[in-house]
């Protein structure tokens, strides 16, 4: 395994992957350059600087994780990499006290007129009454993202005496106002209420440009304004004329719409009160140490089969979802990888039932391996990122639902698929404390474990069967390791079937061989790769 690390990143990872993975630690490079470095390498960890483009992630021939050590990860191409079955993971916690009180200082700063003020005086100069300021006690703070960095800017904005408004379609209004702030349904409404605002969102399609020369012009005159989060968010062009005009009384600004070539900003020109600071959110040594450590740790995680904490292209797969169906994982994923197997026809829809413990819990994570069970059968390189996409691509519906307690198991799963040719499926149960087993193919009821060969013979109930198969499967040199012989609940047919795990592939010329005897009906089989 091999780990790429660059934009001058906290050594602190190296030493975590130490034991896991060869580890190389490079200068920032460019687009071009990255291409040719990419290859080879299993990981890749990146601060802000490296823009991880869709031509890189193309170029690269074994990448399977890219750590972005940080908050953001609007520099890497989410949709290129989970394309591609690429997990991109980052450190949304390690950052926060630092983003935090940065936003805090910039807002005192601006304030008490700190920067401009500390020149003056290192020039020799004492002028007082040029640099009168304003008090933040009894402001209103509006506060745009109320994440982790938002609510933690929120806690000492109220702590300073401010007033604090928060608008964020994804928090509540229960929990904003239990907080202590005041929960404002829309932007049309926030507008007019802020002395200071202070946006802590992502940049996306919604968010480019959010503050524009609309927006201004709809805030209170003298507003003050902070952004730490991402550059873009801020019409530059728009924020300078509004600072001038008087329409904003000052402005705090840490990032920028094209980093780090910021000469062309038109805030550089900008006469009036505002702050510049070179993207600094983020730039305290406990910062940099606790976001190197968080995203190291899970790229060793994933480099050694494990899963990320902090996907952000796989939110099924986070640990705390996997945690309380981590015991079901690998037997859905297997069921998935058998359906497929037994099935005929064009695949139409997928569906999944759950029960028992398993009804009470969120099975997102089991969703998805069902579908790598499922895709790995029909589609090269499928992984926990990409089946989903996948599934979305083909038209494939996947349905779930959860069922009444199964007083029979602990907690079960079906998975069934629907071609144009039938239906066809398969139960995997927790029959006791971590001991999963397939329950149940198409109608016949069994318990045998998932293994990686398993041979299934439909024959007809008459003697010798049993035998006459063994017979076959022996003199191919291939060893039973395990088998048992599964009945209908209602067997009126005659028909039973042979389950039968083996030590080895079994080959057509084997399988041939099976189907040619008198009772044998259509043998399959079964590979599993989970």
């Amino acid at each position: 395994m091999k780990v790429l690390i660059t934009d001058k990143i906290n050594q602190a990872a190296g030493k975590i992957l130490e034991g896991t993975a060869e580890v190389e630690f490079i200068p920032t490079l460019t687009e071009d350059e990255l291409c040719e470095k990419i290859k080879g390498f299993d990981a890749l960890m990146v601060r802000s600087q490296t823009k991880v483009t869709k031509k890189i992630i193309e170029a690269s021939d074994c990448l399977k994780i890219v750590g972005r050590a940080g908050v953001g990860v609007d520099n890497v191409d989410i949709e290129a990499a989970t394309q591609k079955g690429i997990i991109v993971v980052n450190s949304p916690d390690g950052n926060t006290n630092a983003a935090a009180e940065h936003t805090v200082a910039m807002m005192l700063a601006m304030s008490r007129n700190i920067p401009k003020a500390a020149e003056s005086t290192k020039q020799g100069l004492w002028e007082r009454s040029k640099f009168t300021g304003v008090e933040v006690f009894g402001k209103t703070l509006g506060i745009i993202g109320f994440g982790k960095i938002g609510s933690h800017v929120g806690k000492v904005a109220l702590a300073l005496g401010m007033k604090v408004v928060v608008c964020d379609p994804y928090t509540s209004q229960d929990i904003i106002e239990r907080f202590g702030a005041k929960y404002v349904k829309n932007l049309d409404e926030f507008w007019g209420q802020c002395d200071y605002i202070t946006i802590h969102t992502p940049k996306t399609k919604e968010t480019t440009s959010l503050i524009n020369r609309n927006t201004l012009n709809r805030m209170k005159k003298g507003v003050r304004i902070i952004n730490c989060a991402r550059g873009g968010i801020i019409d530059e062009a728009a924020l300078k004329e509004a600072i001038e005009s008087g329409q904003v009384a000052g402005a705090a600004i840490d990032v920028y719409e094209n980093e780090p070539n910021i000469k062309e900003s038109p805030l550089l020109n900008c006469e009036g009160n505002i702050v510049l600071t070179p993207h600094l959110g983020a730039s305290t040594a406990e910062a940099q140490y606790n976001v190197a450590i968080d995203v190291a740790t899970q790229i060793k995680e994933v480099l050694s089969g494990g899963s990320a904490k902090s996907a952000v292209n796989i939110p099924a797969l986070k640990a705390d979802l996997i945690k309380p169906v981590q015991d079901y994982m690998q037997i859905t994923e297997n069921l998935g990888e058998l359906v497929m197997q037994i099935s005929k026809g064009n695949l139409k829809t997928i569906k999944i039932s759950v029960s028992g413990n398993l009804a009470e819990l969120n099975v997102l994570p089991l969703e998805v391996a069902v579908q790598k069970g499922v895709f790995s059968n029909i589609s090269e390189n499928v992984n926990f990122v990409n089946a989903p996409i996948i599934a979305k691509n083909r038209g494939i519906n996947v349905i779930t639902s959860k069922l009444q307690k199964d007083s029979t198991f602990l907690g079960s799963i079906e998975v069934k698929v629907v071609t144009d040719e039938g239906e066809y499926s398969a139960v995997g149960a927790m029959i006791s404390e971590h001991m999963p087993r397939i329950v149940k193919i198409n109608d016949y009821n069994t318990s045998i474990e998932a293994e990686e060969n398993m041979l299934i013979v439909p024959h007809e109930n008459k003697p010798s069967m049993i035998a006459k198969v063994a017979t076959v499967i022996g003199e191919n040199n291939i060893n039973i390791n395990r088998m048992q012989v599964a009945q209908k609940s209602t067997n009126n047919d005659n028909v039973s079937i042979m389950i039968i795990n083996t030590d080895k592939d079994v080959d057509l010329l084997t399988l041939e061989k099976i189907d040619a005897i008198n009772g044998v009906n259509e043998a399959c089989y079964i590979k599993l790769k989970g």
